[in-house]
């Protein structure tokens, strides 16, 4: 059973060795031995009655559980360093946390587009930002462990949470590649795709059954060299060569900027659409609402919760 109340030094080992990754690392900077640190550890789980982390290999990765409660250690700490700030007069207003998830199938230039104006408010916000799936974080959202999740597709009914999708825009999306790839495959586009090196994003996203029934419908089949959970890898390995992948046309040049890749071609029957998440059917968080208003004027949205 667990505990009714929460011993800090425990939490603050617990946050310590998740922010450092490894024991050895915590204990370095805690400057205590490891077996200390250990059973400390084991008496916080005990109290919570819950596993925190799970051994892989030599790495320690946070579980479910584990995820949940650093967002709560975050803040906890977080405070304690404000309360004394403020006791030696480096006070001020302090800023409304801002916690939102995002998708790690959302192209993360397009979740970077998405945030900026929530920066700019008059009242100042901290913005915290966690990258998960989808549902991982949709769960978090329905225990209020998050004030937005913003994704690449809206909740599927079989999440059964009670939440709205507004829809903040969408974008055709530009085939891209290293110059190399680019002048290879260029010609005749797109049945100049057949056969080339094409890396994808995992088969049960969005963009990738778009992508597959697009090929079939021009009649290419390009040679599928990887497929990638995160988008920001996926880009890593096309920024290498290893493949052609497809982006958003909304953010084209700053992926060709950024990745140093050229555009073969535009598909505007592909599209990629974005929405934010959220508990609220009709928006009043000030940041949520500076991110649909930017959206609709950049991406073109609609701005329409819809109840699944």
């Amino acid at each position: 059973m667990a505990s009714e109340w929460l011993n800090y030094h425990h939490l603050y080992y617990f946050w310590v060795v998740a922010h450092e990754g490894s024991i050895v690392r915590a204990c370095t900077r805690l400057r205590l031995a490891q077996p200390t640190v250990s059973a400390q550890l084991q008496e916080l789980e005990a109290a919570l009655g819950e596993a925190l982390f799970l051994r892989e290999g030599r790495r320690l990765v946070l579980t479910d559980t584990g995820r949940h409660v650093l967002g709560y250690a975050d803040e906890i700490f977080s405070l304690g360093r404000e309360l004394l700030g403020s006791l030696h007069g480096r006070g001020g207003p302090r800023p409304r946390r801002f916690e939102v998830g995002i998708s790690d199938a959302l192209p993360k230039l397009v979740a970077y587009r998405l945030l900026e104006p929530a920066l700019h408010l008059a009242e100042p916000v901290h913005l915290v930002c966690r990258e998960d799936r989808a549902e991982r974080l949709l769960a978090e959202l329905s225990v209020h462990g998050l004030d937005l999740v913003l994704s690449e597709q809206p909740i599927l009914p079989s999440l059964q949470v009670k939440a709205y999708n507004h829809l903040l825009g969408e974008s055709s999306v530009s085939i891209v590649g290293t110059a190399t790839l680019a002048a290879r495959h260029r010609l005749d586009f797109p049945r100049g795709l057949d056969g080339a090196p094409f890396l994808l994003p995992l088969a049960d996203t969005v963009l990738r059954r778009a992508l597959s029934e697009w090929f079939e419908s021009v009649g290419v089949r390009p040679e599928v060299v990887a497929e990638f959970q995160d988008s920001a890898t996926l880009k890593a390995f096309g920024q290498a060569g290893l493949g052609l992948f497809a982006v958003p046309t909304a953010v084209e040049t700053e992926v060709r900027r950024q990745y140093r890749v050229d555009v073969l071609g535009r598909v505007e029957s592909v599209r990629e659409r974005f929405y934010a998440i959220s508990l609220e059917r009709r928006i009043k968080h000030p940041a949520v609402a500076a991110i649909s208003a930017s959206a609709r004027q950049t991406l073109g949205g609609g701005g329409a919760a819809t109840d699944d």
